[in-house]
């Protein structure tokens, strides 16, 4: 007996329900009802729309109503919207958005797929005319013609950006490149909270370097102007001028349907849904933004509204409708943002989720380039890697540069999944050639940093506690060559005695005090520590070097 399958809400969860489904049971009745127009979008790519890096609009349009039914016989009902789910009588109520009728259908599965809405900040005069949220097409088009009508009317159109996640600096970088002048307004101390506020501090120096204006802990109290804003009234009271505004301001999830049909929602807002991503009734399925999983490392639950994951989940929804039972494994929050040419990429946890969920963890920093450095545009990159004390296993891991950071990211994420540890990354072997990388990879050389510290064969400290030791009585070595002291900077008080000459001279290293060594990356203060541990000296390794304390000095 063929079954009876509606999906509410397309994208990237329903469709990939629908269209592995329809492969799985070619007699199914598969019905997908969407409120908008456009059925299987690429939202990832609307602020590569609205910058012109993507010229067809088109090209956003992954599959459209009469290409799903021509290829996959599905049922797209677009302009329409599921107003009421009834458990008991697995019937649908609908709203045809573009005739007015209602009416209802019936259900053997249903699958909820209904996203995430914006989050519009209790702001004054958000609701003006050029205050926009991205969130789909029709936004992307409001926006794009707003631009392109600032730049016909204004001489130098400036734009605000409230909010500094993926999306916030993804249009920053959009808007910035479509000519407009752009400030940013975060109310968290630091940009993209998915990493460390350590390596926010590269992201906050690069676009400050790029003419982005950021304001971070401030929060935007008014929007003032007649129609549209003219203004952003700043909670410190500062006032910035703009014609246009951003909010990217995050996403939460839409479970009022799943509420009113009486389904359970879990303690982070998102549908909750066991292993096979059944809700709480079991003839009704959840996918994507709108449902909470389990992250694989804490094992906690959590809400992740990203495009991967929703592929997914829907892909195994289907399996397990077809009758091939799949558990969801969980999420682990891979992603990579494009930053002004700089690549931001993140997987796994970050220090804040570790301390949450109580996991003891180590860090290591290493800045490792791209390929061989003798090689031809060698770009450095910094890669903060997260790992357990004991066995090293990998917990988590930040990487930002402008070449190779995507599929350095991707080597850790795959290591999470399989619960690899910082000595299992030493034996991969990963693919070599001067243009492409080094004969020790970035990580294989940060996991010999970080096996190093499981090993005890060094104690590193961050710059963020170096003051502290310091006032203790801690001295600061600089194991750098004078020339490179002299052109980029020291710091105050410290002693420089370089690496080669080291050996030589433990007579100028105090043997009653705690030692702190840094280089310029680490490698060097290293190879200093271990020395100076050899000969009886008490002594620690800065984590990161000197780039990192530049780093952190423009944080502050």
């Amino acid at each position: 007996m063929s079954k009876k399958v509606i999906i509410v809400g397309g994208v990237a969860a329903g469709a990939s329900t629908a269209a592995r489904l329809r492969r799985m049971d070619e007699q199914a009745e598969i019905i997908i009802f969407e409120r908008g127009e456009n059925i299987s979008f690429a939202n990832c790519g609307l602020p590569y729309y609205i910058g012109n890096v993507i010229e067809n609009r088109q090209d956003l349009l992954i599959q459209t109503p009469a290409s799903m039914y021509t290829r996959f016989n599905i049922d797209v009902r677009n302009l329409s919207e599921v107003m009421a789910i009834d458990p008991q009588t697995k019937e649908v109520q609908v709203h045809n958005l573009s005739t007015g009728e209602k009416y209802r259908e019936t259900y053997d599965y249903l699958v909820l797929c209904p996203g995430a809405s914006p989050i519009i900040p209790p702001i004054k005069g958000v609701n003006k005319a050029n205050v926009f949220t991205v969130r789909n097409i029709p936004d992307s088009d409001r926006i794009k013609a707003h631009v392109q009508q600032l730049h016909s009317q204004t001489e130098n159109p400036r734009a605000i950006v409230v909010g500094a996640g993926y999306i916030g600096l993804e249009m920053a970088d959009m808007l910035y490149h479509s000519g407009l002048e752009v400030s940013m307004v975060e109310a968290a101390p630091q940009v993209m909270g998915a990493i460390d506020p350590d390596m926010a501090s590269i992201i906050h120096m690069h676009l400050s370097d790029q003419g982005i204006k950021l304001y971070l802990s401030e929060k935007a109290l008014e929007f003032t102007g007649q129609d549209e804003v003219e203004q952003v009234v700043l909670e410190s009271g500062k006032v910035l001028d703009t014609d246009l505004v951003i909010l990217g301001t995050g996403v939460k999830p839409e479970v009022w349907l799943a509420e009113q049909a009486g389904l359970k929602i879990g303690q982070n807002g998102g549908i909750e849904v066991d292993e096979y991503l059944r809700s709480s009734d079991p003839s009704i399925y959840a996918a994507g933004d709108a449902i909470e999983t389990q992250h694989i490392v804490s094992k906690e639950k959590v809400l992740l509204p990203m495009a991967s994951p929703a592929n997914r989940q829907g892909w195994i929804i289907a399996n397990n409708i077809a009758g091939r039972p799949i558990p969801y494994s969980g999420v682990q929050g891979t992603g990579i943002v494009d930053v002004m040419g700089l690549a931001v990429a993140v997987t796994g946890l970050n220090e804040t989720a570790l301390q949450s969920a109580g996991i003891d963890y180590c860090v290591c920093h290493t800045h490792p380039f791209s390929h061989a450095t003798y090689y031809p545009n060698s770009e450095q990159m910094t890669f903060k890697l997260l790992f357990t004390p004991e066995e090293g296993k990998i917990l988590g891991a930040q990487i930002i540069g402008k070449d190779g950071v995507d599929k350095r990211i991707d080597v850790i994420a795959t290591a999470i999944r399989a619960g690899m540890t910082v000595f299992d990354l030493q034996e991969l072997e990963l693919a070599y050639a001067p243009p492409f990388s080094s004969a020790k990879d970035p990580v294989n050389l940060t996991a010999y940093t970080a096996a190093n510290i499981v090993l005890h064969d060094v104690e590193v400290i961050r710059w963020e506690d170096v003051p502290a030791q310091v006032r203790a009585g801690a001295v600061i070595l600089d194991v750098r060559m004078v020339q490179e002291r002299n052109k980029m900077g020291a710091i105050p008080a410290s002693i420089n005695i370089p690496l080669d000459e080291l050996r030589q001279h433990l007579d100028q290293v105090p043997r009653d005090r705690e030692i702190l060594v840094h280089c310029a990356l680490g490698l060097r203060s290293y190879i200093a520590c271990r020395i100076l541990m050899q000969n009886g000296f008490k002594v620690k390794n800065i984590s990161g070097g000197y780039r990192m304390y530049r780093f952190l000095q423009h944080r502050s």
